[in-house]
């Protein structure tokens, strides 16, 4: 028996169906890379900030949180949360750049890749999204200090997450044909009281 995900396999090899025309495409972070270095090459993974990333025109691509978008990144649909404390919608993921830690690059989120397709006709991301203010400044300062043999300061060691008080995010995609995406996000709190 051939399952249906062999078959959308087959459709997209062939051409007869443009199955992956959307997908997974969209990085969850495109500020702080080489490829949006417009400056002179000496400090090129410092040149677009995390700060800046929510005001500023990408050059090469663009970024979201548990994002799609066609081939071409024209448009992409991403995930926008807000806790009511944060500074700033949480849209993108947060690493840090070579010279704010030991391990640039390496995202500071608790985000999950747990269900993928290959055709990308059924995506499913968990993610973890604190209560309290998210700890922007203290992953930034911590990662930064001398000890460049340390291990990483990660989001579970700032505390933010102890007595379970975060928010299970999901967004899931799925398409029943290659221009008819449903999206459907969710969150539900992991501790009893109201949150916004």
């Amino acid at each position: 028996m051939v399952s249906a995900e062999r078959l959308r396999l087959d459709e997209a090899d062939t051409g007869r169906v443009p199955r992956r025309r959307w997908g997974p495409y969209l990085s969850e972070r495109q500020w702080g890379t080489a490829r949006e270095d417009c400056g002179s090459g000496d400090n090129t993974w410092s040149y677009f900030p995390h700060e800046q990333a929510r005001s500023r025109a990408y050059r090469w691509g663009e970024d979201g949180l548990a994002g799609v978008s066609d081939g071409s990144q024209q448009p992409c649909l991403a995930l926008g949360l807000w806790n009511g404390r944060d500074p700033i919608l949480e849209e993108r993921l947060l690493s840090l750049t070579n010279g704010e830690g030991n391990q640039g690059e390496d995202v500071r989120e608790c985000s999950f890749y747990r269900d993928a397709a290959p055709t990308s006709s059924y995506l499913r991301m968990p993610y973890k999204y604190p209560k309290a203010e998210f700890p922007y400044a203290d992953l930034i300062a911590v990662n930064a200090a001398p000890g460049k043999s340390d291990p990483g300061y990660e989001l579970l060691d700032t505390g933010i997450f102890d007595q379970n008080r975060y928010f299970d995010a999901v967004v899931e995609y799925a398409k029943a044909a290659p221009e008819d995406l449903l999206i459907r996000p969710a969150a539900a709190g992991r501790r009893t009281g109201t949150a916004p």
